[in-house]
């Protein structure tokens, strides 16, 4: 069964979340996993494809667009369409407000969650949404 974690950051940045998702696909990667990024939307995947490349100097970390010929090698694909790729199964960074119908496919979600109250509450209907089906929930309250 799917594990799902949520990562709750006090930062009120707006980009606070996609900083975040970086941090977590950057820890995912560094132990072999092969990782989703997924968005609300292409501008929020575009965003994160691009801090992808700069939210920490001197890291690389292989990265590509959903629905990308360069997606095919990369290690981390990002995406915001309603179906995730069929070869990155190990972990879903969930950026979306909602919970994504192929959830399930993924050994592990990570859930990202800062102090805007609007995220806030999209995340207690995500754990509420995982809880109320018998999902394993972990809980990490992250320092700045």
């Amino acid at each position: 069964m799917t594990r799902v974690d949520f990562y709750i950051s006090p930062n009120h940045a707006a980009q606070a979340r996609q900083d975040l998702a970086c941090r977590i696909a950057d820890k995912a990667y560094q132990q072999r996993h092969r990782i989703y990024i997924h968005t609300s939307s292409l501008a929020e995947a575009q965003l994160i494809d691009s801090l992808l490349w700069t939210f920490r100097q001197g890291s690389f970390l292989p990265h590509g667009l959903y629905g990308c010929d360069e997606q095919d090698d990369c290690a981390i694909v990002i995406g915001h369409q309603a179906e995730a790729p069929s070869d990155n199964k190990d972990v879903l960074i969930n950026l979306a407000t909602d919970v994504p119908l192929f959830f399930s496919q993924f050994e592990r979600v990570a859930e990202m969650i800062n102090e805007d109250e609007t995220q806030k509450q999209h995340g207690r209907e995500r754990y509420r949404f995982y809880r109320d089906r018998g999902y394993e929930l972990n809980t990490h309250q992250l320092k700045e």
